[in-house]
């Protein structure tokens, strides 16, 4: 008896939560979205844990926003893993944080496979430690061919150095004759960014109740969404991301000129 209740009582969320999918599916999905996942260290503090604690639990988190977003069919899912900042903070933390992708990796990768999801990295690829690159490396592989959402981390990724990287490249085939400065337009700069080859994002999500970009997709961003939420990055649900897309589905976007684009 006590099993059946049990049963019932998890069954009812679900319920209510894939009819609200579906409710979301029926009006108009962002192609992109952003997120800056914030509120590990908070998380913790909270329960007089350690600071890796929380990244561990936000690690699952990636998991169930992850799986929703491809369920609602978001086709680009940017999560911002570790900026170029980052480094600065204590040694034994940025240890466990370059050794989460691995364990992330290997233990959803089969999950990712067949939900048909397909992982990217933007970011200084190079700089990163071996075991950190072999892990990520061999999901990127592992995925080439999939066809479904895009799972894009920004691992030592900040936004100024990907512009700078970005002037150099475009510099260096003006010094060579090859363009002339009179074409650098938005079209040749958005060639040489990181994400020149993913639409651009609609919707830029924050958790833990911080409001700035920290240096992420300054570009990118323009004409984005921004929602922020109080919501630390470990308890940030499915209902949470669930609740942002409905959110984002009321905005009337309008890029500059006076009439939307139908969101609502």
């Amino acid at each position: 008896m006590l099993g059946k209740l049990m049963r019932k009582k998890t069954a009812e969320p679900d319920r209510l939560l894939a009819e609200e999918i579906a409710s979301v599916k029926s009006r108009h999905i962002p192609a992109h979205v952003a997120i800056i996942m914030d509120g590990n260290g908070r998380w913790a503090k909270k329960r007089n844990l350690p600071r890796i604690a929380g990244h561990h639990e936000g690690m699952k988190t990636v998991r169930k926003i992850s799986r929703i977003a491809s369920d609602m069919g978001i086709k680009v899912l940017t999560l911002y893993a570790f900026s170029t900042e980052n480094w600065k903070r204590p040694k034994l933390e940025i240890d466990f944080l370059m050794k989460l992708p691995g364990e992330f990796l290997s233990t959803y990768l089969p999950e990712l496979i067949e939900q048909n999801v397909k992982v990217e990295m933007i970011g200084n690829f190079e700089l990163l430690p071996s075991h950190t690159k072999n892990s990520i490396q061999r999901a990127i592989d592992a995925t080439a061919e999939n066809d479904g959402m895009t799972l894009n981390f920004a691992m030592n990724y900040g936004s100024r150095l990907e512009l700078i990287q970005c002037m150099q490249e475009i510099a260096k085939l003006a010094a060579e004759g090859k363009i002339d400065p009179s074409e650098i337009d938005e079209s040749l700069i958005e060639s040489h960014l990181m994400t020149s080859h993913l639409p651009e994002p609609d919707l830029l999500i924050r958790t833990s109740g911080e409001v700035r970009l920290s240096n992420f997709m300054l570009w990118q961003l323009a004409y984005a969404e921004f929602s922020f939420t109080d919501v630390l990055w470990p308890d940030f649900d499915e209902q949470c991301m669930v609740s942002e897309i409905k959110e984002f589905q009321t905005r009337v976007r309008r890029f500059g000129s006076v009439e939307g684009d139908g969101n609502t």
